[in-house]
């Protein structure tokens, strides 16, 4: 009995991992050159791999949430700089110019201006007109946005969104990066 239990335990945290494992493809990393694959020309180097846990240099110091477009990845960083988590987010069609912001306000439960229904939102900026913050949809999507509507939402999973609702209340700071 005890060795059906242990087999019925590990087949469930394989397959957990691998639940965690599969990112939509949307959402995935665009594959970098690693330090193992072989070099062109038998002459050029290889880059090797980032790690995406390094929060961005050019990010400042203190406890922060960090914001990287073009990696389209948020990192939540303690007051001793270390990245306490990071994960893959979804942006709006409007989103935050380079720079060093503070939460300016916070929603439990709203519409989005798409029409999805979000929690935990937690705003940060504006750009032309739009307010610029993070939520998660309620029903836990993450899908590529509308790119005609004017919003300005940066969607994360719904785990996320309760970390980050927890981590940035008003005055937190927010730093986004390229």
């Amino acid at each position: 009995m005890a060795a059906l239990t242990a087999a019925a335990v590990a087949v469930v945290g394989f397959l957990a991992y691998q639940a965690s494992a599969n990112v939509p493809d949307n959402l995935a990393v665009t594959p970098k050159a690693s330090s193992s694959a072989p070099a062109t020309g038998g002459h050029a180097k290889a880059k090797p791999k980032k790690n995406p846990l390094a929060v961005p240099a050019a990010s400042g110091t203190g406890m922060r949430v960090v914001y990287a477009l073009g990696d389209r990845r948020v990192w939540l960083v303690n007051a001793k700089n270390k990245s306490t988590r990071t994960f893959k987010v979804m942006p709006s069609a409007v989103s935050a110019l380079p720079g060093t912001y503070r939460v300016s306000s916070r929603s439990g439960s709203v519409t989005g201006s798409d029409g999805v229904p979000i929690e935990h939102v937690v705003r940060f900026a504006t750009n032309n007109d739009v307010a610029i913050g993070f939520s998660a949809a309620q029903d836990g999507s993450m899908e590529s946005p509308d790119p005609t509507l004017k919003a300005g939402g940066v969607r994360m999973s719904r785990a996320d969104g309760d970390v980050v609702w927890r981590f940035a209340t008003v005055g937190a700071k927010v730093v986004v990066v390229p």
